[in-house]
């Protein structure tokens, strides 16, 4: 029999069926929670993402749009193989697809009627198209900052749309929103399932070239740094892959918390406002990202303004219509390209597009 999918907590010990309740976050002790299921492995050679990779999944969603099985897109440079994986190709333009259509069926399942989520902007897009999806009604609550493209693009997909002072200001309206037991708090930040459905991009990845020397990935709330970790561990604990890739993180000077959580200190620099993505002050998951960085013997690189204005006209010039925080992926490459040995390998995932910035 197949083992039942349980929310658990590894700080201390909680552990309840997902299909009994839903927790945002740990109801004993407050800490994020994660799932745990039964991992086959299996990979079939179906089109649809859900199914090709329904071993590695605790459930699969019953309707989708298209999300995963993005293009990655080589090219040689510095004596280096650099991957580009495409997830601004998805349906809401952003990586955010892959958890959100996992998490949002949850929800249906859960039988809510209303969905919740605070966000910068790529989650609120992604929310509001599964929600519509599956029925229900999407609040979304994002800062006044965000980019004035992607307020326009929640309320396209018929969101509510909320504004906020800032991303602080927003988690403490949408806590007026979760007192009431039918809605369902997305809570992207905490919730285990995006790290389930974000964990696609390295299965995909191994499908199409094998294990990368690097990857490179942006890190604000760190659900997709740990996704591919994440994915790249399950891929060796079924057998399929024999090693995993040394992992680059990415954040801005103006905001650095796993930077500084990792060396103790923090690094003076460029502001760097542009990559509102990865404008996250107090990601959840903290010491879990830190952990996981030290184990893959992984680093943070800081990024400022210009160095995402400079990568991300370059690469808009190859062809990548990426927004800034994607461009951020690139910039530290730059910053550690002397550091890779020749020959290696390089993935940089392109999170998000550049067509909701304009």
């Amino acid at each position: 029999m197949a083992q039942t999918p349980s929310w658990i907590c590894p700080s201390c010990g909680f552990r309840e069926s997902v299909f009994e309740k839903y927790y945002w976050r740990c109801p004993r002790c407050g800490s994020p929670l994660s799932i745990e299921y039964e991992v086959v492995g299996d990979i079939t050679s179906s089109n649809n993402m859900w199914l090709r990779y329904y071993g590695f999944m605790p459930f699969t969603p019953e309707k989708t749009r298209g999300e995963g099985l993005t293009p990655l897109v080589e090219e040689k440079l510095s004596s280096h193989r650099l991957l580009f994986k495409l997830e601004y190709l998805n349906p809401s333009g952003s990586f955010k697809d892959r958890g959100t259509a996992l998490a949002v069926y949850y929800g249906y399942k859960m039988g809510y009627k209303k969905a919740v989520v605070d966000t910068s902007g790529n989650t609120g897009i992604s929310v509001a198209l599964y929600s519509r999806l599956y029925g229900l009604e999407p609040t979304i609550v994002m800062p006044k900052q965000a980019p004035e493209g992607k307020k326009r693009a929640v309320l396209k997909l018929g969101g509510k749309l909320v504004e906020a002072e800032g991303r602080t200001g927003a988690s403490k309206v949408v806590e007026e929103y979760i007192r009431s037991e039918d809605v369902y708090y997305v809570a992207h930040l905490w919730n285990p399932l995006y790290i389930v459905g974000h964990a696609t991009i390295a299965y995909e990845v191994f499908e199409e070239y094998g294990v990368p020397d690097y990857v490179i990935a942006p890190i604000g709330s760190g659900g997709l740094i740990l996704s591919l970790m994440y994915g790249f561990e399950k891929l060796r604990e079924v057998g399929l892959a024999k090693k995993a890739p040394i992992v680059i993180g990415v954040q801005g000077y103006s905001c650095q918390p796993i930077y500084e959580a990792m060396y103790g200190t923090r690094s003076e620099g460029e502001e760097s406002t542009l990559a509102d993505g990865i404008m996250v002050a107090n990601p959840p998951r903290t010491s879990e990202i830190v952990n996981s960085l030290r184990k893959y013997h992984g680093k943070v690189v800081l990024v400022g303004n210009t160095d995402v204005l400079n990568a991300m006209k370059e690469l808009w010039n190859w062809g990548f219509l990426v927004e800034p925080t994607s461009a951020t992926v690139y910039a530290a490459y730059e910053k550690l390209k002397r550091e890779i040995p020749s020959s290696s390998s390089v993935l940089l995932v392109l999170t998000g597009s550049g067509l909701k910035t304009l």
